[in-house]
């Protein structure tokens, strides 16, 4: 048997002070290093041993008026109720833990986000299985940036799994029933004794279902669903972009506890004409040097179709003209970004004679020399 007389503190690597998460943590970390599951098979003995060392440090610090014994007459303070040899024999084991729930509810406490439902004492309590939702489904869709921009509806189509019409579900053939496994007897787990700590996992026979089906219905060969080809109408809201999830709920996979969700993945494709910068859209349009030296009324396409905007004399290459709110609707604040046009100036590579003469005198006017 263990000694109790080594220091809870130190066996949860833990300082004195530390508080109830800081517990909680530590145990829960060391619990998964030494679970005798997760340990080579010639160290299992060890494992165990250590195991019930955890659990009786933490037995006595998570528990504060226990803690405050310990930490004002260390083990004397507690040894009279909660030695090793009580603990396992079930003594004094309803006192320990009282006011902070049964065993179950301690272990699911503790390993609640780690995704071990049939981990530790807890499973052994009764069946562990749940009625769930089925898996949810995803999709990648790809949109254009005027659908990006102006919103639209689109049909998709799909597989999922929906519930077997001919079953409704349960797996078994019409007209026979689901039987209790005789593995687990209907508990959904398998589990193996260790003092007052249950060690179980799933079932193997009936995957934590409890029940077995013998007579399998023919449509969907007992699974309770079949997978089916759906149409659905979604609408695509205006500023979506690369990167965008949108959820259709209960458009997913089939489970006994009901549908899961349909997540569609959005790809904006690329656009010959404009860039999206943001909320904001890039573009480029090409203005002759007549109309840069003075000054214009140009047409400037848009996502939202073709607008007028004035180029002012003397615009200098690369300028860059503002046209409010024609961007994209941002999907959190609804503001509308804008449009933001690059003026490239082209230059005539081929000249008349007389076009020439009147450059060279407009120069001269100038006072340059060419």
């Amino acid at each position: 048997m263990m000694s109790t007389q080594r220091d809870y503190y130190e066996i949860l690597g833990i300082k004195k002070g530390a508080s109830v998460e800081e517990i909680k943590r530590a145990y829960r970390q060391l619990v998964m290093q030494y679970h005798p599951d997760r340990v080579p098979q010639d160290k299992k003995k060890e494992a165990e041993e250590k195991f019930k060392e955890l659990s009786e440090a933490y037995a006595v610090l998570s528990d504060p008026k226990k803690k405050e014994l310990y930490d004002n007459y260390g083990h004397a303070g507690v040894d009279s109720r909660y030695s090793t040899e009580d603990i396992f024999k079930g003594a004094d084991f309803s006192e320990m833990f009282r006011g902070r729930g049964d065993l179950g509810s301690i272990f699911e406490e503790l390993f609640s986000g780690f995704g071990f439902e049939d981990f530790g004492a807890g499973a052994g309590y009764g069946r562990t299985s749940r009625r769930r939702h089925g898996e949810d489904a995803h999709l990648e869709m790809s949109v254009t940036l005027e659908e990006a921009a102006l919103g639209t509806e689109k049909e998709i189509s799909f597989y999922h799994y929906e519930n077997c019409p001919q079953c409704k579900g349960t797996g078994a053939q019409p007209g026979s029933k689901k039987e209790t496994c005789p593995t687990c007897r209907g508990r959904g787990t398998v589990s193996s004794g260790m003092g007052f700590i249950s060690f179980s996992q799933t079932c193997p026979s009936c995957r934590g279902e409890g029940a077995i089906i013998k007579n399998r219905c023919n449509k969907c060969s007992g699974e309770g669903r079949i997978k089916v080809r759906k149409q659905v109408k979604v609408t695509i809201p205006q500023g979506v972009d690369t990167g965008s999830i949108l959820r259709l709920k209960e458009e997913g996979n089939y489970g006994d506890g009901g549908f899961g969700d349909l997540y569609l993945h959005i790809n904006v494709k690329p656009h010959p004409k404009f860039e999206r910068e943001g909320d904001d859209v890039k573009c480029k349009i090409t203005v002759s040097i007549f109309k840069a030296m003075l000054g214009a009324e140009v047409e400037v396409p848009t996502l939202f179709g073709d607008v007028k905007m004035n180029v002012p004399a003397g615009t200098q290459p690369n300028t860059i003209f503002r046209l409010r709110g024609k961007g994209m609707v941002n999907l959190r604040t609804k503001r509308v970004g804008d449009q933001l046009v690059e003026v490239g100036i082209e230059i005539p590579k081929k000249l008349s004679l007389r076009e020439k003469n009147l450059l060279i005198e407009l120069a001269k006017l100038r006072g340059e020399s060419v």
